[in-house]
């Protein structure tokens, strides 16, 4: 979805903001994998990574639809599947703290 909206951005935000847009969502996925074959302990760190390359995703989102480099519709959808990708996020580490209390400390 994203790779259709950038190839519509205005020349002069393509390569600065767009750009930048890119990146986020590309290290933001790259997290969210790398968390997924961690143990819980190792999980939360990259978790949280994931969810703030998520806000700063929406930080320039937004500042991209500011600017008009994205309409209404394209910046509308992309916060709606953000934002529940989010959630997602944010259920995983609530998930993933309540299994490292329940888990005995080895000594």
């Amino acid at each position: 979805m994203w790779h259709e909206f950038l190839a519509h951005f205005p020349k002069s935000s393509r390569y600065t903001l767009g750009s930048k847009i890119d990146s986020l969502f590309i290290e933001t996925i790259k997290f969210i994998i790398i968390a997924k074959y961690l143990n819980p302990k190792d999980k939360i760190s990259y978790l949280k990574k994931a969810s703030l390359g998520l806000d700063l995703l929406k930080f320039f989102l937004q500042l991209s639809w500011e600017v008009k480099a994205l309409d209404n519709k394209k910046y509308i959808a992309l916060s709606e599947k953000l934002e529940e990708i989010g959630k997602m996020i944010g259920g995983w580490i609530g998930e993933t703290k309540k299994l490292l209390e329940k888990t005995p400390v080895k000594k």
